[in-house]
Protein backbone atom coordinates (compact mmCIF):
# COMPACT_ATOMS: atom_id res chain seq x y z
CA UNK A 1 0.00 0.00 0.00
CA UNK A 2 1.20 3.50 -0.77
CA UNK A 3 0.89 6.31 1.75
CA UNK A 4 1.17 10.06 1.30
CA UNK A 5 1.18 11.43 4.86
CA UNK A 6 2.73 10.22 8.12
CA UNK A 7 2.27 11.48 11.66
CA UNK A 8 5.28 11.13 13.95
CA UNK A 9 5.09 10.82 17.72
CA UNK A 10 7.41 9.76 20.49
CA UNK A 11 8.68 10.27 23.95
CA UNK A 12 10.36 13.32 25.43
CA UNK A 13 14.03 13.03 26.43
CA UNK A 14 13.14 12.51 30.09
CA UNK A 15 11.73 9.06 29.14
CA UNK A 16 14.98 7.86 27.54
CA UNK A 17 17.78 6.23 29.52
CA UNK A 18 20.17 8.89 28.18
CA UNK A 19 17.81 11.80 28.99
CA UNK A 20 19.10 14.87 27.07
CA UNK A 21 22.52 13.44 26.13
CA UNK A 22 22.28 13.20 22.35
CA UNK A 23 25.90 11.99 22.16
CA UNK A 24 24.88 8.78 23.93
CA UNK A 25 25.21 5.67 21.74
CA UNK A 26 21.56 4.73 22.45
CA UNK A 27 20.37 8.12 21.22
CA UNK A 28 22.54 7.89 18.11
CA UNK A 29 21.18 4.38 17.39
CA UNK A 30 17.61 5.60 17.80
CA UNK A 31 18.22 8.52 15.43
CA UNK A 32 19.73 6.15 12.84
CA UNK A 33 16.65 3.93 13.12
CA UNK A 34 14.36 6.96 12.77
CA UNK A 35 16.22 7.98 9.63
CA UNK A 36 15.96 4.45 8.16
CA UNK A 37 12.21 4.37 8.79
CA UNK A 38 11.68 7.88 7.38
CA UNK A 39 13.54 6.86 4.20
CA UNK A 40 11.41 3.71 3.92
CA UNK A 41 8.25 5.79 4.33
CA UNK A 42 9.45 8.18 1.62
CA UNK A 43 10.16 5.21 -0.65
CA UNK A 44 6.55 4.05 -0.05
CA UNK A 45 5.22 7.41 -1.23
CA UNK A 46 5.02 9.52 1.94
CA UNK A 47 5.79 13.16 1.22
CA UNK A 48 3.96 14.94 4.06
CA UNK A 49 5.34 14.42 7.57
CA UNK A 50 3.40 15.78 10.55
CA UNK A 51 5.55 16.59 13.57
CA UNK A 52 4.27 17.81 16.93
CA UNK A 53 7.03 20.27 17.85
CA UNK A 54 8.02 18.68 21.17
CA UNK A 55 11.45 17.96 22.61
CA UNK A 56 12.94 14.57 21.79
CA UNK A 57 11.46 12.47 19.00
CA UNK A 58 9.61 15.37 17.33
CA UNK A 59 12.67 17.63 17.09
CA UNK A 60 14.96 14.79 16.05
CA UNK A 61 12.57 13.60 13.33
CA UNK A 62 12.17 17.12 12.01
CA UNK A 63 15.91 17.65 11.88
CA UNK A 64 16.44 14.31 10.11
CA UNK A 65 13.74 15.21 7.57
CA UNK A 66 15.35 18.63 6.94
CA UNK A 67 18.69 16.89 6.39
CA UNK A 68 17.13 14.38 3.98
CA UNK A 69 15.27 17.12 2.08
CA UNK A 70 18.62 18.72 1.19
CA UNK A 71 19.40 15.64 -0.91
CA UNK A 72 17.89 15.70 -4.42
CA UNK A 73 16.34 12.23 -4.07
CA UNK A 74 14.29 13.41 -1.06
CA UNK A 75 13.41 16.89 -2.28
CA UNK A 76 9.69 16.06 -2.17
CA UNK A 77 9.62 16.00 1.65
CA UNK A 78 7.14 18.43 3.19
CA UNK A 79 7.41 19.03 6.90
CA UNK A 80 4.19 20.10 8.62
CA UNK A 81 4.69 21.34 12.15
CA UNK A 82 1.62 20.98 14.38
CA UNK A 83 1.99 22.92 17.62
CA UNK A 84 -0.30 22.35 20.62
CA UNK A 85 -0.61 26.09 21.37
CA UNK A 86 1.36 29.29 20.91
CA UNK A 87 4.18 29.57 23.44
CA UNK A 88 4.27 25.88 24.35
CA UNK A 89 8.08 26.19 24.22
CA UNK A 90 8.37 29.26 26.49
CA UNK A 91 10.06 27.29 29.29
CA UNK A 92 12.52 25.48 27.01
CA UNK A 93 16.22 26.28 27.08
CA UNK A 94 17.51 28.70 24.43
CA UNK A 95 19.16 26.01 22.27
CA UNK A 96 15.97 23.90 22.09
CA UNK A 97 13.85 26.95 21.24
CA UNK A 98 16.31 27.73 18.45
CA UNK A 99 16.05 24.18 17.09
CA UNK A 100 12.26 24.49 16.99
CA UNK A 101 12.58 27.89 15.30
CA UNK A 102 14.72 26.35 12.55
CA UNK A 103 12.09 23.61 12.09
CA UNK A 104 9.41 26.29 11.78
CA UNK A 105 11.42 28.07 9.08
CA UNK A 106 11.76 24.84 7.08
CA UNK A 107 8.17 23.70 7.46
CA UNK A 108 5.78 23.87 4.53
CA UNK A 109 3.05 24.67 7.03
CA UNK A 110 2.76 25.48 10.74
CA UNK A 111 -0.55 24.64 12.39
CA UNK A 112 -1.55 25.59 15.92
CA UNK A 113 -4.08 23.02 17.10
CA UNK A 114 -5.17 24.54 20.41
CA UNK A 115 -5.82 27.88 22.05
CA UNK A 116 -4.70 29.69 25.18
CA UNK A 117 -8.19 29.22 26.64
CA UNK A 118 -7.83 25.42 26.71
CA UNK A 119 -5.93 23.56 29.42
CA UNK A 120 -2.51 22.49 28.02
CA UNK A 121 -3.46 18.80 28.24
CA UNK A 122 -6.43 19.46 25.94
CA UNK A 123 -4.22 21.29 23.45
CA UNK A 124 -1.71 18.41 23.35
CA UNK A 125 -4.54 15.94 22.71
CA UNK A 126 -5.95 18.19 19.95
CA UNK A 127 -2.49 18.39 18.37
CA UNK A 128 -2.03 14.61 18.45
CA UNK A 129 -5.49 13.95 17.05
CA UNK A 130 -4.98 16.51 14.29
CA UNK A 131 -1.80 14.77 13.16
CA UNK A 132 -3.36 11.29 13.15
CA UNK A 133 -6.53 12.58 11.44
CA UNK A 134 -4.42 13.98 8.58
CA UNK A 135 -2.11 10.99 8.17
CA UNK A 136 -2.22 7.64 6.37
CA UNK A 137 0.21 6.04 8.86
CA UNK A 138 1.96 6.65 12.17
CA UNK A 139 5.64 6.40 13.10
CA UNK A 140 6.03 6.17 16.88
CA UNK A 141 9.01 5.92 19.20
CA UNK A 142 7.09 4.01 21.82
CA UNK A 143 7.51 1.18 24.31
CA UNK A 144 4.52 -1.03 23.53
CA UNK A 145 5.30 -3.31 26.49
CA UNK A 146 5.09 -0.65 29.20
CA UNK A 147 1.75 0.97 29.72
CA UNK A 148 3.10 4.46 30.33
CA UNK A 149 0.35 7.01 30.54
CA UNK A 150 1.59 9.57 28.05
CA UNK A 151 0.62 11.60 25.05
CA UNK A 152 2.57 9.16 22.92
CA UNK A 153 0.51 6.25 24.24
CA UNK A 154 -2.71 8.18 23.61
CA UNK A 155 -1.59 9.00 20.06
CA UNK A 156 -0.68 5.37 19.31
CA UNK A 157 -4.02 4.19 20.72
CA UNK A 158 -5.91 6.81 18.70
CA UNK A 159 -4.14 5.64 15.53
CA UNK A 160 -5.00 2.03 16.44
CA UNK A 161 -8.68 2.95 16.79
CA UNK A 162 -8.50 4.57 13.35
CA UNK A 163 -6.80 1.39 12.02
CA UNK A 164 -3.78 3.27 10.68
CA UNK A 165 -0.65 1.32 9.81
CA UNK A 166 1.81 1.92 12.65
CA UNK A 167 5.58 1.59 12.75
CA UNK A 168 6.85 1.31 16.31
CA UNK A 169 10.46 1.96 17.28
CA UNK A 170 11.31 0.80 20.79
CA UNK A 171 12.90 3.73 22.70
CA UNK A 172 15.57 1.59 24.41
CA UNK A 173 16.48 -1.11 21.89
CA UNK A 174 15.55 0.76 18.66
CA UNK A 175 13.89 -2.48 17.49
CA UNK A 176 11.18 -1.91 14.89
CA UNK A 177 7.76 -3.57 14.84
CA UNK A 178 4.70 -3.02 12.70
CA UNK A 179 0.93 -3.02 13.20
CA UNK A 180 -1.88 -2.98 10.63
CA UNK A 181 0.57 -3.24 7.72
CA UNK A 182 -0.56 -4.70 4.40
Amino acid sequence: MEYTACAITGHRPSRFKWKYNENNSGCKRLKRRLKEQLVQLYDRGVRHFYIGGALGTDLWSGEILMELKEQPEYSGIELILVLPFMGHDNNWDKASRHRLSVLRQHSAEVIVAGTAENPPVTNYRLRNQYMVDHADCLLAVYDNNRNLRSGTMQTVNYARRKKLPITLIHPDSAMVSYENQD
